[in-house]
């Protein structure tokens, strides 16, 4: 007569062996940056799922059903703060019913809250546009924030999975020295575009410009978040013959059209930015981000 149950055992061994005995940490990532630094510090202890991908922008999501799902799943929630998500993410956290992901509580991640802010404002009013109160929230576009991210988020991983806390360890302590090695090298590449004048469509971009040393001289858009208006960008277009600027950055997510029209009347380069991991073909990882980035600035607007 066959023992049935070490039968049974017998043909469930291989199959216990093919799945990895540690069930993965869901992470749900704001930002597509933050997907991939995840991954970066968790291998293959991580599911990562990303909310935005870099042709959206990250002000103007829908909390969509899925979007709930996935956060209610999360044993992790890593996203930028700064109230860059402040018309979505509340609305995903609240209708998710997940307490482990709650402000607060250590399965909620702001990047944000681990570098210096920029362009924090005196006073907030709607008057002003898309201005956020804790500061300008587009940290991502300087890589020593990265650094200072990865630190933070490398910890809270193995706070939240204590089992494996020597391997995230591993992992950051890997991804640090190529990290800061990277930037020592996109910092002397990108020597010859300190003190360069440039035009933003966005407010996008004053992180980069503060690693770079980059000049910014206009902004297409009137205020914060609202579109170029075709009389603003005539006074743009007259304050650039008393200040000439080299080019004109907007991020990959945008309507290039405001850039285009200063580009051709103004007579300087348009420069997309890829902004996140995904932008652009050469931003496929965080390390292509910072390689596209600095070499698309260079070939427009490098002093000769």
């Amino acid at each position: 007569m066959t023992n049935r149950p070490a039968l049974f055992s017998l043909l469930a061994a291989p199959l216990l062996l093919a799945f990895p005995a540690h069930a993965a940490l869901h992470v749900f990532a704001c930002e597509p940056e933050w997907g991939a630094l995840a991954q970066e510090l968790g291998g293959n202890l991580v599911d990562v799922s990303v909310a935005t991908n870099a042709l959206q922008d990250p002000h103007q999501i829908q909390a969509k059903p899925s979007l709930i799902a996935r956060t209610r799943n999360a044993d992790l929630v890593v996203c930028t703060g700064a109230e860059l998500e402040i018309g979505w993410l509340p609305v995903l956290l609240q209708q998710s019913g997940n307490a482990k992901v709650q402000p607060g509580q250590p399965g909620n991640f702001a990047a944000a809250d681990y570098v210096r802010k920029l362009e924090v404002p005196s006073q907030v009013d709607r008057s002003q546009g898309d201005v956020h109160a804790a500061g300008n929230p587009h940290i991502q576009t300087d890589p020593r924030n990265i650094a200072l991210v990865a630190t933070a988020l490398g910890t809270r991983l193995q706070q939240l999975d204590p089992a494996h806390a020597g391997e995230y360890a591993k992992a950051l302590a890997t991804f640090s020295p190529r990290w800061q090695q990277a930037i020592a090298r996109w910092t002397a590449q990108a020597a010859p575009l300190r003190g360069v004048p440039v035009v933003s469509q966005h407010k996008a971009f004053v992180y980069l410009y503060d690693w770079l040393g980059l000049k910014e001289v206009a902004v297409l858009e009137p205020k914060p978040g609202v579109e170029p208006t075709a009389s603003h960008l005539q006074e743009v277009l007259a304050t650039l013959k008393s200040a000439p600027a080299k080019m004109v950055l907007y991020a990959a997510y945008q309507d290039p059209r405001p850039s285009e029209w200063l580009s051709k009347n103004a007579g300087i380069a348009a420069v997309k930015v890829p902004f996140t991991v995904g932008g652009t073909e050469g931003a496929k990882n965080l390390f292509g981000l910072f390689d596209d980035t600095v070499a698309r600035l260079l070939a427009a607007g490098a002093k000769p």
